[in-house]
């Protein structure tokens, strides 16, 4: 079998602002909600047997209590921020299984069900429906990718490794060095992508760079004072890689749970109260084809 994880809050987002106007029987704007849920029938017609969505069921996390600048829900259009909660009611009507994340993040939630489903030895592979750089760290050869719907392009380790030049595995590292401006820590000043990649590259995590830049076995221009930069700001080149390192231990996830099984009698209303009855028919045909497949195996 294949795990597919969904970013939710991605999902959302981009349907929010690449979608038209929709608004549902009781005058609520329901465009994203309804564009996210077409996307997992989409899914599940092409295929997909287990899967799972995460969200940020409020945007703040125990990341806020660590750095007072990390990300909040501060500028977030309320259209938007109204929807999240509809958005975790629809897809578990669609029958697929849904993390709304409140102490953590969503992209916590997915790299915990990629733990999971990377010990079941009946997983042939996971795909992370996610463009955030965050998730690289999770992929692994190429049983765990992540997969760009924009750019229509998966991601192996490989692909890790010439996107970024370091494996997964660096880049909590590379994100303290050089910042994330979307999770809203700045990085170590003077430190840039090409330098922070050929510094890990050599090293991997921070603490096995040398002391001293005469140490390094690498050239990087400046390297006295981005070695100099990163011995003053080691406390917070640590904080920032523990920002950025994703948490694995919650929730529990169950690959088993992930199957689909099919809409929960309230979808029928939900779908037609945002004009898109389709949605519901087709869910049921999923279902059909599912259980014709089990019947004859």
């Amino acid at each position: 079998m294949r795990v597919h994880l969904v970013d939710g809050t991605y999902e959302l987002f981009r349907h929010f602002y690449g979608a038209p106007s929709l608004l549902d029987a009781s005058g609520q704007e329901r465009a994203a909600v309804a564009g996210v849920i077409r996307t997992l029938v989409v899914m599940l017609e092409e295929g997909a047997t287990h899967l799972g969505v995460a969200t940020d069921h409020i945007i703040e996390s125990f990341r806020n209590d660590l750095y007072p600048g990390y990300k909040t829900g501060e500028g977030v259009d309320p259209v938007l921020m109204e929807q999240f909660t509809p958005l975790e009611d629809a897809v578990k009507a669609l029958g697929v299984t849904i993390w709304p994340m409140v102490e953590v993040e969503a992209d916590d939630a997915l790299a915990a069900a990629v733990e999971a489903a990377d010990r079941d030895p009946r997983v042939e592979q996971v795909i992370i429906y996610t463009p955030d750089k965050d998730l690289a760290q999770c992929v692994r050869g190429d049983r765990v990718v992540q997969f760009d719907r924009r750019s229509g392009t998966v991601r192996n380790e490989a692909g890790v490794i010439e996107a970024f030049g370091i494996p997964p595995s660096s880049i909590p590292d590379y994100l303290a060095l050089v910042g994330d401006s979307a999770d809203g820590f700045p990085g170590l000043q003077g430190w840039g992508p090409k330098s922070a990649r050929t510094v890990l590259a050599a090293y991997a995590r921070l603490e096995h760079i040398p002391a001293s830049s005469t140490e390094w076995t690498v050239s990087v221009r400046g390297a006295p004072k981005l070695s100099a930069t990163l011995r003053e700001h080691w406390n917070e080149a640590m904080l920032f890689r523990r920002l950025a390192t994703l948490r694995t231990d919650v929730p529990t996830v169950s690959v088993d749970a992930l199957e689909y099984k099919g809409p929960a009698p309230e979808f029928e209303a939900l779908a037609a109260s945002w004009g898109r009855a389709e949605l519901w028919t087709r869910a049921r045909n999923i279902l059909e084809r599912v259980q014709s497949g089990s019947a004859r195996g």
